[in-house]
């Protein structure tokens, strides 16, 4: 491999558009909503409104700073800048780590997807046949990668509006379907709009902020993004629809047309509800979009760790490795390691196959969560180091300033709360401490040691 240095900007502006689209629509919303559904009923649609609009805040925090100062660490890079070093090395490899987390579920749900046709192989073969396939795609060039997620968006994307449009019908038509068990009445018929409670309301925010995980990508395509000046802006104001669309929407649309509590874990409940109401067609048809959702989602997410790691090492919080470029613009060694990584999902599945999803979707919303502080941080920490003439010549700001960075970082120490309050989530929790710990002593011993050694080298 060459080592030839720097990134290629080989992403347009349709690419961004639909790699952001790609990261926003994947296991969460695929297979993740069974999980927040079963805690909170019909009200989960209050909840997934209340962190879109969160998100939504995270995500113009992100295009201020990036459209400000498009770079390749992204946040990472933003929270050295603005809140101090240990802040940006915490960040950068919690971003890392959040996607090898995100990839676990990713690759996990893949594995459950395919035994909806192949029963009797073992989940661990499929895991590992798309850990090596997804290996070899992120050694390509940047350019092929943008065009995987472009078509496998759009697969996503036609097949969501497809099964909105046809449950519609269902819910308004009957299509032949309807015994009079489907209508808007599902969603308060069986113990209410919420069934559980607030107490059950308030926990399914640990799945469905798990959902939203990885829409941060599109800060971290800056680095590669043709004219991220015009681009990134277009991608981060198409958020609110996105979510309205694909999420709210989506799962209105599904718990009219079969009743909550008939639905299970036991993969996708697209595929389950279209599958219980005798349409085996629209079922495998299905399977293949939220397989195709899966195989973008940890697309994306090998992609982001890599760059993320790539701009680390660029500032010594990183091994130089990561650092070097393949002779097509990629940083190939965190392809490599970021693969590595994911064979734990293979044990995991081999070992516990029943239990893994939800202990993997509450560590990935603690590392979500994590980032997601910082880059609101990090966009306080901005502008308090602007003169109100450089505020004012921002070409991207954040809506509602200061109040609305404000209520989203309350939003984000809330879901660390969720997170810590209920047994399901707190061994999360406690992993999460421990990781910011370890992070904290490998800053003190190997990063801050070597930094100073290279300021006292260029003083000399």
């Amino acid at each position: 491999m060459s080592t030839h240095t720097g990134l290629k900007r080989g992403l347009s502006a349709r690419h961004i558009r639909f790699i952001a689209l790609g990261s926003a629509i994947g296991t969460g919303l695929f297979y993740g909503s069974a999980s927040a559904i079963k805690l909170a009923g019909p009200s989960v649609l209050l909840a997934y409104l209340i962190a879109g609009a969160a998100v939504y805040i995270v995500m113009r925090a992100l295009g201020e700073m990036a459209v400000h100062n498009p770079v390749s660490g992204s946040f990472g890079e933003y929270a050295t800048s603005y809140v101090g070093p240990l802040a940006g090395f915490i960040t950068g490899w919690t971003y890392a780590f959040e996607m090898i987390i995100v990839c676990l579920a990713d690759v996990t749900a893949f594995g459950i997807y395919m035994g909806f046709w192949f029963p009797d192989v073992p989940r661990w073969i499929w895991v590992l046949s798309i850990i090596c396939f997804i290996g070899a795609l992120n050694l390509c060039t940047v350019k092929v990668f943008g065009e995987m997620e472009f078509w496998l968006s759009i697969l996503k994307v036609s097949a969501i509006v497809a099964m909105i449009l046809g449950g519609l019908g269902i819910m308004f038509y009957g299509f032949g379907l309807s015994d009079g068990g489907t209508g808007i009445h599902n969603l308060w018929q069986h113990g209410g709009f919420m069934p559980n409670g607030i107490g059950g309301f308030i926990a399914c925010f640990a799945v469905v902020v798990f959902a939203f995980g990885g829409i941060e990508i599109i800060g971290v395509t800056a680095g590669e993004a043709k004219d991220p000046q015009r681009v990134l802006p277009k991608a981060i104001n198409a958020v609110p629809l996105r979510i309205l669309l694909f999420y709210v929407l989506t799962l209105f649309v599904l718990m009219s047309i079969f009743p909550w509590p008939q639905i299970g874990t036991q993969g996708s409940p697209f595929v389950q509800i279209f599958d219980n109401l005798g349409i085996g067609f629209a079922a495998a048809l299905l399977n293949i979009v939220v397989i195709s959702a899966a195989i973008s989602a940890i697309n994306s997410d090998v992609f982001g760790a890599g760059r993320m790691l790539y701009g680390m090492a660029l500032q010594g919080q990183a091994p130089a490795g990561f650092a070097k470029v393949s002779s097509n613009g990629v940083p190939w060694l965190t392809a490599l390691v970021m693969a590595a990584a994911l064979l734990i999902g293979v044990v995991l599945n081999y070992l516990i196959p029943e239990d893994i999803f939800l202990l993997i979707a509450s560590l990935a919303t603690f590392a979500t969560v994590w980032v997601w502080l910082m880059i609101l941080v990090s966009q306080v920490g901005m502008r308090r180091r602007m003169s109100s003439a450089e505020v004012a010549q921002l070409k991207f700001r954040v809506p509602f300033w200061p109040v609305a960075p404000a209520a989203a970082i309350g939003f984000m120490l809330f879901v660390f709360g969720v997170l810590a309050w209920f047994p399901n989530s707190r061994p999360a929790m406690w992993v999460g401490v421990v990781w910011l710990g370890l992070l904290v002593l490998a800053y003190w011993i190997w990063v801050k040691p070597q930094a100073q050694g290279r300021a006292l080298a260029s003083s000399d």
